[in-house]
């Protein structure tokens, strides 16, 4: 490995790296931060919009939302979610999905719109939002 590689990971000699199918990277440390975690899930969001219509969206989110509360896994903000789902109004969803302020940061940490993206591309986004 390059020293200079080396000294912007802030790794040394006796450090752990990680080898992925996308190449080398320092191995990971205890997790996302808050601000990291908030970022991967906006990125996840960014990804569904970018991908599928208002329509797709709801659909995916009322069918998650159905079947946890069926399960009995149902919290407060599910229940803005699902209102925000049954409303028809694009401009909610996208701002909740998509925004930056404490409520949207809220709501996304309970992302019903789960399942849409494949697995590979949301796998993608965890590795970059790692590191």
């Amino acid at each position: 490995m390059p020293k200079v590689a080396l000294e912007a990971w802030a790794i040394g000699e006796g450090d752990h790296l990680e080898l992925t199918e996308r190449g080398i990277r320092p191995a990971a440390r205890g997790g996302l931060s808050h601000q990291a975690l908030d970022e991967l899930k906006r990125s996840i969001a960014v990804a569904v919009v970018r991908g599928f219509t208002p329509r797709e969206i709801r659909a995916q989110m009322l069918a998650n939302l159905h079947r946890w509360k069926k399960q009995g896994t149902w919290g407060p903000a599910y229940d803005e979610w699902q209102n925000i789902a049954q409303s028809g109004d694009d401009g909610m969803l996208f701002s909740v999905m998509l925004g930056r302020d404490e409520n949207a940061v809220r709501l996304r940490q309970s992302m019903p719109f789960v399942g849409l993206l494949p697995q590979e591309e949301v796998r993608k986004l965890n590795e970059e939002a790692g590191g």
